[in-house]
């Protein structure tokens, strides 16, 4: 955001001070839907900050929450810089930030308001921290007026101004006076990294009591009492349609008062990411009636394509097409057959990757109000802006006319970026003339996801006399996640494979190509997207070379990454020498190069993800056809710590996310459906079957901050295979490894 847009500031209702952004033109009048929570006068300014006389700070969060910590650490930036009291700040999640332009495009309010990819508190750092130091400048000087002081000469503290004598005002005594002030042309300076007095600092989740009391509304928990809840049957095909329907028996279910069809893809297609299901929805006054409907529909459905496909014949595919031509040649160094005919070792390995679900603990749920003035949602969406460009396409309302509410998310992962729940809202409220709450069975969630990519990749690489590696090849056939995206075919790649990646961009001579493999089933973005199958296959390949050239393969990595260098790439600049920190570091910290207890195997991989560092350290035995974990740990380096704890909960939760999706975890199709219903058919991993503690060591920086909601997932199954290779003397890799496994015995 430009920095003269968003210090504003406005007198509200009571001598209440609000810092924030304006609305379409300084001070306009409220928006026709304001929230009652936020109170009239938040209406009139889009705000961040807001003071009250008796000292109660709110704070906006505007990114979505799905459980990465952000409505904690984003208003702790702003609070340090305010200098506030955090036992007396209430945290407010802030609706999709949007206005009309003149021309009736959208402008952006809040900035960007997204959930994914681990970007929000790296684009967030700048701007907060000049909204809580403009704050904080402008109760200051207030202070200064009523004591006939200079300004300089007082300091801030949790929530007083002080004086040279120990004279105080309380924030609240102040916001009516700052409230009239003008902030400085040239900006307010933010504090220096020692000022800091919460950011560093450990904090809990603003949400944690509500949720452990049951008291957190999730959209699923919402109603609006004079509409209708809503099931829908859809297509098992991805792509099918409605053959013959007799919905006779189900509205005659009590309680049951509309049955809906939902037209085919064909028509629908371009409304979102994803194309819509073909489905028939059953809207009643209450969910059991609505799934009892559901469940009198006489439905057939036909397969237009792809209804005798298989995942079994998918993979014989993925080997038949790697004989060939690729699609596409993603990027050619040097001579590599050259360097192959060349080198004096030639090593190679293929690794599978299977189509995995979200399984977010909460279905997808949305709420959707629709008039032809006005439309409300309550959408647990990871891209609300792109949940307005559907809103818009289907009821042509202006931006400023459609309210989309952020509930806290029980789980995204990427599946909620793709917004075809909130059309099927908005497509039924439209068609009922009611409010809609759609709701989603899990089985609906596992069979209709967008799921991560199916991968075959092949790993050749050449090394020299001296054990170095002077080739390397990487080509992966791959069901791109960009097809059914109006991409150009000639850019479907771009979702599989990084031309800049870790260690394809320190060696001279590379070949990187793609594949491409059609397979009718729909697909999206899976916790950190490509780098989760690429960093599997990578790592383990690299600890397949050491192992072939007697290497050790810590120092392997070391080697590649020497000298230390900045090496531009698509997600930042990585820094060698900061990859090389975390691994040195979880070495260190797992005992390598120390003798293992006898059945023991220690094995460890790093990751470069969205700008920050993460190397896994594992050690594990064999136990009755499954993996022991002795030790678990992940060094991290993500710049500047917001909140230490909401760091740890990240990269803890998301090793064991990873952990038991590489073991247990695999989406199967078989006559072109969904095999998997429910958890029974998708083992997430037990307690018993994981580590009873991942041990995360941050690294102290003061680098600006990334984030670290996927940094965690990329480079936990390949170490865990390293280590189960170190163990055993077996290599995994075809991922789920419940399989072989349970071969090992």
């Amino acid at each position: 955001m430009d920095r003269r847009r968003f210090l504003k500031v406005l007198l509200g209702a009571g001598g209440t001070l609000i810092v924030g952004i304006p609305a379409r033109a300084a001070w306009a009048a409220p928006t026709p839907l304001p929230l009652a929570l936020l109170g009239d006068t938040w209406t009139r300014l889009n705000a961040f900050v807001s003071i009250e006389p008796n000292g109660r700070t709110l704070i906006g969060a505007p990114a979505p929450e799905i459980g990465q910590g952000v409505r904690t650490a984003l208003p702790r930036i702003i609070a340090d810089e305010l200098d506030a009291d955090w036992t007396r700040v209430e945290v407010l999640a802030l609706p999709l930030g949007v206005e009309d332009r003149d021309n009736g495009e959208p402008r952006w309010t809040y900035g960007a308001q997204h959930a994914g990819g681990s970007r929000n508190i790296a684009a967030a750092w700048r701007d907060l921290r000049g909204i809580g130091a403009a704050a904080r400048w402008l109760l200051r000087h207030a202070a200064a007026q009523r004591w006939n002081l200079p300004a300089a000469h007082l300091t801030t503290r949790a929530g007083w101004v002080i004086a040279p004598d120990g004279r105080r005002l309380d924030y609240g005594e102040l916001a009516a006076a700052a409230a009239q002030l003008q902030l400085p042309d040239g900006g307010v300076p933010p504090k220096t990294a020692a000022e800091y007095t919460l950011i560093g600092q450990p904090a809990g989740d603003v949400d944690a009591r509500a949720i452990v009391s049951g008291r957190q509304l999730y959209a699923s928990d919402q109603y609006w009492g004079d509409g209708y809840v809503a099931v829908i049957a859809r297509c098992p095909y991805a792509d099918g349609e409605l053959e013959h329907l007799d919905d006779s028996a189900a509205r005659a279910v009590e309680g049951v008062e509309k049955v809906v069809t939902i037209g085919a893809r064909t028509t629908l297609g371009a409304i979102g990411n994803v194309p819509l299901a073909p489905g028939v929805a059953v809207l009643a006054h209450d969910t059991w009636a609505a799934l009892k409907g559901r469940a009198q529909l006489a439905l057939r459905w036909r397969a237009r394509h792809g209804g005798s496909a298989t995942t079994g014949a998918l993979a014989q595919q993925a080997v038949t097409l790697l004989k060939g031509a690729p699609s596409t040649r993603v990027l050619t160094r040097g001579d590599i057959a050259k360097a192959l005919h060349g080198a004096a070792r030639r090593i190679e390995a293929e690794y599978h990757v299977p189509f995995v679900a979200h399984a977010c603990m909460e279905p997808m749920h949305c709420l959707a109000h629709v008039s032809n003035e006005h439309a409300h949602l309550i959408a647990p969406t990871q891209e609300p802006r792109a949940a307005l460009e559907v809103v818009r396409k289907l009821t042509k309302l202006d931006p400023g006319n459609i309210l989309i509410e952020l509930p806290r998310i029980g789980g995204g992962y990427g599946r909620r970026l793709d917004n075809d729940y909130v059309a099927e809202a908005v497509l039924l409220a439209q068609a009922a003339g009611k409010p809609i709450k759609l709701m989603w069975m899990r089985e609906d969630d596992m069979t209709h996801d967008v799921y991560r990519p199916f991968g075959l990749h092949r790993l050749v690489a050449g090394v020299d006399r001296k054990h170095r590696i002077t080739a390397w090849q990487h080509h992966l056939a791959s069901t791109s996640r960009l097809w059914h995206r109006d991409t150009p075919v000639e850019q479907l790649w771009q979702s599989e494979m990084q031309p800049d990646a870790w260690p394809a961009n320190v060696l001279p001579t590379v070949d990187l190509a793609w594949y491409a493999l059609d397979f009718p089933l729909w697909r999206g973005a899976w916790r950190a997207p490509s780098h989760v199958s690429n960093v599997f296959a990578i790592e383990s390949f690299l600890d397949e070379i050491a192992h072939a050239t007697r290497q050790d393969p810590l120092k392997l990595r070391l080697a590649l990454l020497e000298p230390a260098r900045q090496i531009p790439t698509a997600h930042g600049a990585l820094d060698t020498a900061r990859l090389a920190n975390v691994l040195q570091q979880a070495a260190k910290a797992i005992g390598w190069g120390t003798r293992a207890p006898a059945g023991h195997g220690r094995g460890l991989a790093c990751a470069f993800s969205a700008g920050g560092y993460c190397a896994h350290a594992f050690e594990v035995s064999l136990r009755g056809g499954g993996v022991q974990f002795h030790r678990a740990l992940a060094v991290v380096d993500v710049g500047r710590v917001i909140n230490p704890l909401g760091l740890e909960a990240q990269i803890a939760g998301g090793t064991l996310d990873a952990l038991s999706t590489a073991l247990k975890l695999e989406i199967t199709v078989e006559h072109g459906t969904v095999r998997q219903q429910n958890f029974p058919d998708y083992p997430i991993a037990r307690r018993d079957e994981l580590p009873r503690a991942v041990e995360v060591l941050p690294v102290a920086s003061s680098a600006t901050p990334v984030g670290a909601e996927d940094l965690a997932v990329p480079g936990a199954a390949p170490a865990l295979a390293n280590a189960i290779f170190a163990a055993s003397g077996k290599r995994l890799r075809r991922m789920p490894f419940m399989h072989e496994l349970a071969r090992m015995g």
